[in-house]
């Protein structure tokens, strides 16, 4: 299997190229998530194996795919997986406790020629960054690829009724979510998830269709949905408007 030798060449590039700092004083900089990191990598969860599975999966709507950059490997199990169906991987994070190939900020992905690679999977990333980070990071996933995964998680607590039958694949689902549908975040105050999230999908502001329509203006969107068997998460399958094929 080919190897990202020459791109490796660049790996802990933040030791060199320090994260760009926000002009504008209230908005965070890029970091690292505020929790016992250490602790978090050596975790094993069946969300870590339901969400791979999907990862799998919705490579192959991606047509003939080959080379994949990874942008938050967190445990590392998405990597080991995708390896063993002989993807291409590398990975990617600001955080070097999950010994990324490539060190930095997925609002700066400069050290990537454009269309680098087939797909990117940025899988509950994004809402770590504050609000006006964003559109610059979905601007650089669209140029390093030509297609992206992007994983997003859902507000509040979650309830489903879910009938599920072997007769011809029957699998009817209904999900509540219950939070304050009126609340709208201020982009750059991490209020959520023990002070990890800006912002999650659900909330006024960033309903589905606020995150469709701003997705759209980098990429074709393909396929979403609500991932029926991880409640905290939803899913865009996308196509970037630069790199087309």
């Amino acid at each position: 299997m080919q190897q990202y030798d020459s791109l490796f060449m660049i790996k802990r590039i933040s030791k060199s190229m320090k994260t760009k700092k926000s002009t504008n004083k209230d908005v965070p900089t890029p970091a690292v998530m505020p929790v016992d990191r250490e602790k978090w990598a050596g975790e094993l969860n069946l969300s870590n194996f339901v969400n791979t599975y999907y990862q799998y999966r919705d490579l192959q709507l991606c047509g003939d795919v080959k080379k994949i950059l990874i942008i938050g490997p967190g445990q590392g199990l998405d990597t080991q997986v995708l390896k063993w169906r002989k993807y291409e991987v590398a990975t990617f994070d600001i955080d070097e406790t999950f010994n990324p190939d490539v060190i930095g900020s997925v609002h700066d992905l400069s050290m990537f020629d454009g269309g680098s690679f087939d797909v990117v999977i940025a899988s509950h990333v994004l809402e770590h960054l504050a609000v006006p980070y964003l559109d610059r990071c979905l601007e650089e996933l669209a140029r390093v690829s030509r297609y992206s995964l992007i994983y997003l998680p859902v507000a509040g607590r979650h309830f489903q009724w879910r009938l599920k039958m072997d007769l011809k694949g029957i699998d009817l689902s209904c999900i509540f979510d219950l939070f304050n549908y009126f609340h709208r975040p201020d982009g750059i105050t991490p209020r959520y998830c023990s002070g990890q999230h800006y912002w999650e999908i659900g909330m006024k502001g960033y309903r589905v269709k606020d995150m469709t329509r701003r997705l759209s203006k980098y990429f074709k969107v393909l396929s979403n949905y609500r991932n029926k068997d991880w409640l905290p998460s939803y899913n865009f399958i996308l196509k970037s408007n630069y790199n087309a094929k």
